[in-house]
């Protein structure tokens, strides 16, 4: 009679950087990958939110925390170095980190407003994505996962700023992944459509707050699966493009919006 065939691992031996690790996708992201037998950094900019993560995901010698804002450069290089010292390397990076920032028309934003998003949308996917390079050429690989957007592909009234961000990612996420293919370190985007979590809530708040439920009932009128995705399914997708399953896939954004962008 056959054996059951053990299962196999998917990340072990892998270390793996989460930015913007407090938010549902990153708690949920995080513990997938020490599932699936990797070590992970979890990366944000408020202790208290990282202590009360990790002990949601309980004591690990593989688990590891590092206060950093996204958009702090050196806060962000010294995360990585604390990663390496910690870990031995760097093999993963989900560059999760990202607001939806003010939702209003465009003449009703101000500077800081728009910059704030684009700050963190933008710039501290860069930096993520900058600080890992060496770290990943010394391991003769690597898998660099940012956090698009549905808003990275269309375009949606009132969310200019976050909009604009997306489709910045887009770009730097193709842009990347040709940079840095000969050194086989893989770049690709999950571009989510409405998530069943936090930055939803805001969204739909911040378009009718007096009645947010009609946003939604808006929203699942454009959705085909006609729910909202959850964090763990975004998850599932960061698995595959973190792991070897996704060895010939690079530059691109996959979307995991339940065929939101598909009309």
């Amino acid at each position: 009679m056959n054996q059951p065939t053990e299962y196999k691992k998917r990340l072990t031996g892998k270390v793996a950087i989460i930015t913007g690790a407090t938010g549902g996708i990153g708690e949920a992201t995080a513990k997938l990958f020490l599932q699936e037998g990797a070590s992970v950094m979890l990366v944000a900019r408020s202790a208290a939110k990282l202590n009360q993560t990790c002990g949601r995901l309980g004591a690990s010698t593989h688990l590891a925390q590092f206060v950093a804002d996204a958009t702090d450069e050196a806060a962000t290089e010294a995360a990585v170095l604390a990663t390496v010292k910690t870990f031995g390397g760097v093999d993963i990076l989900l560059a999760n980190a990202g607001t939806e920032g003010a939702v209003k028309p465009i003449e009703a934003l101000s500077m800081a407003e728009f910059e704030q998003v684009l700050r963190t949308n933008v710039i501290g996917v860069w930096l993520a994505m900058k600080y890992c390079v060496e770290p990943m050429k010394a391991r003769g690989a690597g898998s660099m996962i940012a956090l698009a957007s549905i808003s990275g592909v269309v375009g949606v009234a009132n969310g200019a700023p976050y909009i604009a961000s997306k489709h910045a990612v887009c770009g730097l996420i193709k842009t990347v992944a040709l940079e840095l293919g000969a050194s086989k370190i893989r770049v690709n985007g999950i571009a989510p459509g409405p998530i069943d979590n936090r930055m939803i809530r805001s969204i739909e708040t911040q378009l009718s707050p007096d009645n947010p439920d009609a946003v939604r009932d808006f929203f699942m009128t454009k959705i085909a699966l006609q729910r909202y995705g959850t964090n763990e399914e975004v998850a599932q997708l960061a698995l595959f493009l973190a792991s070897d399953d996704a060895s010939y896939c690079t530059g691109g954004i996959h979307m995991i919006d339940g065929g939101f962008t598909a009309a």
